[in-house]
């Protein structure tokens, strides 16, 4: 994350602005250093969340991006997607939900059972269980029959695969800023090839090309997808995450939410600079 987010770009810009950023030695006590206005994380585990709540409680005019409670949500696959899916987005913001999914923790062996119980239609998509930010977490199979469901390794996530012609939309959030860029993603699946691939096929982290999709660019159903990401921020608490969606081939207003991202790759949202410096300036100005 420092190699992608703190570029020198970033950091002259903040520097212009009053703003410096320092790192955090973490063979120290968090309060004996500082002192800070903004405390900015992108770190998992009861340890370090447990110091970034008693910090909190000592120090409580310094922001901490984001809060330890607010990042709960997006700890694993089930928990981020099922408050999407209570939200009632569905009838609120044209045809908005979640793939139908399936939670497997333990037994490989029995994974093809679970499967036809839950009537998952293949081809799957398969997710590690726990959504840590680490490469291990972003990587993806692809499931095309029952005998390659036994070779994935628990604790995962099952996701029936929808067709979205190869296009994934990242909704990027940083405070009350929202910028939707498009990417390419997985093509979609044939009657045919469904008949003809066999195996689980593995993508460890998809290299796409990005495209911004300003305001100008988008339909209205796209465009809702701006208000999505707003009633999610208000609703956790979170001021900086991403959220992954697709929009189903052949429908103009059917999205589906695959993913949610604490502190995601901003250095892939064009102009993250200005929109973060700009971000942060408005926080303390709000103080």
């Amino acid at each position: 994350k420092l190699k992608s987010f703190l570029r020198p770009k970033l950091q002259g810009l903040a520097r212009n602005k009053g703003i410096s950023f320092v790192p955090i030695d973490q063979s120290r006590p968090l309060s004996d250093q500082g002192p800070f206005d903004i405390v900015l994380h992108k770190m998992t585990g009861r340890e370090w969340h447990q110091i970034l709540e008693e910090y909190r409680q000592t120090h409580p005019k310094v922001l901490v991006l984001d809060p330890p409670d607010a990042i709960q949500h997006l700890h694993n696959r089930q928990s981020m997607l099922q408050c999407v899916a209570d939200m009632n987005l569905f009838e609120s913001y044209g045809k908005v939900g979640v793939p139908r999914q399936l939670v497997i923790k333990r037994d490989t062996s029995s994974i093809p059972d679970f499967v036809a119980e839950a009537g998952l239609r293949l081809p799957l998509v398969a997710k590690p269980f726990v959504n840590d930010g680490s490469e291990k977490s972003h990587e993806l199979s692809l499931a095309y029959d029952q005998y390659s469901l036994q070779k994935l390794e628990p604790p995962l996530v099952l996701q029936e695969f929808v067709n979205h012609g190869g296009v994934l939309f990242k909704v990027f959030i940083v405070g009350e800023a929202i910028k939707v860029v498009r990417r390419f993603s997985l093509p979609d699946v044939t009657i045919r090839e469904l008949s003809t691939y066999v195996g689980v096929y593995q993508f460890p982290r998809v290299s796409c090309a990005a495209a911004c999709a300003d305001d100008a660019d988008l339909d209205s159903s796209v465009a809702d997808m701006f208000m999505v990401g707003s009633n999610l921020s208000l609703l956790w608490g979170l001021r900086l995450f991403n959220l992954d969606i697709i929009r189903e081939h052949g429908t103009r207003d059917h999205f589906y939410v695959l993913d949610i991202n604490y502190f995601p790759g901003y250095g892939k949202m064009p102009r993250y600079e200005q929109i973060f410096t700009d971000f942060i300036l408005n926080l303390m100005k709000n103080q």
